[in-house]
């Protein structure tokens, strides 16, 4: 407690949300656990040795009741409209989505429903799909259509994604699709943050009509402007399967670049004596772009970890990384605990620290550097392999899959990464400020960017290093996040047994609980009726096979996609095959039982 305070404390309260996220403490439980805890902390006053040898951990149970407390807060649902199921709505944007193949998809909030009684539960927000051949929504209109509305589906199985959920992690309750002409009316008065919003979008539209390539122009409103709706499948795959895809998301790495460069600029043309103000101006101008590019989750984790790093340094006090991770995570938290069961939230911190814990001992390894160009190469390879390795498990745990590829990937191009968002911000500046032709310049960062996308894609095509379908559950992931904690006195002192016993048994205990988990899985046989939009079809197991029945072909890569491959992953069956049954099937009778297919 007295050496990391603050991350202790941190624990401590995300316990608490873990704890009424899967225990669900009613609100008399909740009120009553944060008296009790707050009164608690009356102690701390008593000067009896007693109470002076149990206050760490009282603060500690403080804490963890405030995570509770806030967490309980943050679930609670709010009493929604009765709404039909095609109903006439007036709306405005919140944000853009990715679209699909036919439709562009956004979040509105809708602010009104002419039809509706009662208009107490108004507004609320909706994920809006709408045909590619209606024109894109702005910030500057509000919107009135017919469209057809429903809550998303509850999930059958727990080995699919559950989207309602996800949904309402993000307080969105409706999904609606408008298939018809909308009319719009322009808003009388536009808020400070919807201008900013606009104004965004209308540089992605300057970005589209600029002399770039179309397949180019996406990569940069991904990098610069964290705009992925409308990239092509082919490059967001080719990112994904390499391991690269953390390069299209406004991350850390895009944040602390940004910020170095300003820190720079300023130190050139501030004089030595007033140096704080540099860093004052560089914190200044990246919350700026966090507000410009629509407060995404990534950004603002990163500029909270870089404010708080930077204000220990403002204030004289020794700069300390997990210092300013703990406070950051918590600060995030407490405004929306919801964010602890974001992936991108986990990946983040855990790989901050990874580089923490495992890049000097992994520096050891290399030679002493003789030149500047050796030592940064060390170091960008030290941080890479680091905090690959500590998100690697948590990466199977969610998306269970790996590529060995993605190591060499990462090495060859994060080197590169600074050179690659400096470029593509400064041109983004030039198109923003009006520049959105000069031929020769766009015509060397059009190829330039065409060659990194072109070995990615090359990466991309060894598909005999990726590893597909790997099953990993949340005790498996443990036993893993607590051999990597482990690895670093391995790497420090190789030579010494009580480091390799405790590495080995991590990697005993592992392999042992997998086995285990195989064993059971292998042995169980079930059938399940399995739902799919409108669809239903059968999957039964027989030991270490399964075979789906569908009913014709129709979304069959959809469903191989969002239900056969999970459940296979889930059951830890390799084995499988499609059979098909007529259309009009109502039913599957197996072992003597029916199974409805209506």
């Amino acid at each position: 407690m007295q050496k990391q305070p603050l991350l202790i404390l941190l624990l401590c309260f995300i316990l608490g949300i873990l704890f009424q996220e899967y225990l669900v403490m009613s609100p008399m439980a909740v009120y009553s656990f944060v008296v009790i805890s707050a009164a608690s902390l009356f102690s701390l006053l008593i000067r009896n040795r007693f109470f002076q040898l149990i206050k760490y951990y009282l603060l500690g149970f403080f804490f963890f009741a405030i995570g509770v407390f806030v967490h309980f807060q943050n679930s609670q649902q709010p009493k929604l409209p009765s709404l039909r199921e095609k109903e006439t709505i007036v709306f405005q944007l919140n944000k853009k989505l990715n679209s699909n193949e036919k439709n562009r998809r956004y979040v509105v909030e809708v602010i009104a429903v002419p039809d509706l009684r009662s208009k107490e539960n108004i507004p609320v927000k909706t994920v809006l799909s709408i045909p590619k051949s209606q024109e894109l929504l702005d910030f500057n209109h509000y919107y009135k259509a017919k469209a057809y509305i429903h809550q998303p589906e509850e999930i059958k199985n727990n080995f699919q994604f559950d989207y309602k959920k996800y949904l309402a992690r993000q307080s969105i309750y409706f999904q609606a699709y408008l298939p018809n002409d909308l009319l719009k009316a322009e808003k009388q008065s536009v808020t400070f943050g919807d201008k900013i919003r606009q104004k965004r979008l209308d540089i992605l539209g300057e970005i589209n009509h600029s002399s770039l390539s179309p397949k180019i122009q996406e990569f940069l409103k991904g990098i610069i402007l964290a705009d992925r709706t409308e990239m092509d499948a082919e490059t967001v795959k080719d990112f994904n399967q390499t391991g690269l895809v953390h390069l299209l998301a406004i991350s850390g790495s895009h944040m602390v670049i940004i910020f170095w460069i300003t820190l720079l600029v300023f130190n050139q043309i501030i004089p030595v004596q007033f140096r704080k103000f540099s860093i004052i101006l560089s914190v200044l101008l990246i919350w700026f772009f966090a507000i410009f590019i629509d407060y995404g989750s990534s950004v603002m984790r990163s500029c909270l970890m870089i404010t708080c790093y930077y204000i220990m340094v403002l204030l004289q006090r020794k700069s300390d990384l997990l210092h300013s991770l703990a406070l950051s995570a918590f600060l995030i938290l407490m405004f929306d605990s919801q964010q602890l069961f974001d992936v991108g939230f986990q990946l983040s911190y855990v790989a901050v620290l990874g580089i923490w814990w495992l890049t000097i001992p992994i520096k050891k390894l290399f030679r002493k550097p003789k030149y500047k160009a050796e030592k940064f190469f060390y170091e960008i390879t030290a941080m890479t392999f680091a905090a690959q390795i500590a998100t690697l498990p948590l990466a199977i745990y969610y998306f269970h899959q790996f590529s060995f590829i993605s190591i060499i990937a990462n090495l060859l191009i994060i080197p590169l990464s600074e050179i690659i968002i400096v470029s593509s911000l400064l041109i983004v500046i030039l198109i923003a400020l009006g520049f959105g032709n000069i031929p020769f310049l766009y015509l060397i960062f059009d190829g330039f960017v065409a060659y990194i996308l072109e070995i990615i894609h090359w990466f991309s095509d060894s598909e005999s290093l990726m590893t597909r379908n790997i099953p990993l559950n949340i005790l498996e992931l443990s036993i893993l996040l607590l051999a990597i904690y482990f690895l670093k006195f391995i790497i420090q002192d190789i030579l010494n047994p009580k480091n390799i016993l405790r590495f080995g048994f991590c990697l005993l205990a592992f392999f042992g609980v997998k086995i285990s988990f195989n064993i059971y899985n292998f042995n169980k046989n079930e059938m399940l009726v399995h739902s799919f939009y409108k669809e239903k079809f059968v999957s039964i197991k027989n030991r270490g096979q399964v075979v789906f029945w569908l009913k014709g072909n129709k979304n069959q890569e959809k469903i191989k996609d969002f239900v056969i491959k999970p459940y296979l992953t889930s059951r830890r069956v390799q084995d499988y095959k499609v059979e098909y049954i007529p259309d009009n099937t109502e039913a599957f009778v197996y072992d003597g039982k029916a199974y409805q297919l209506r």
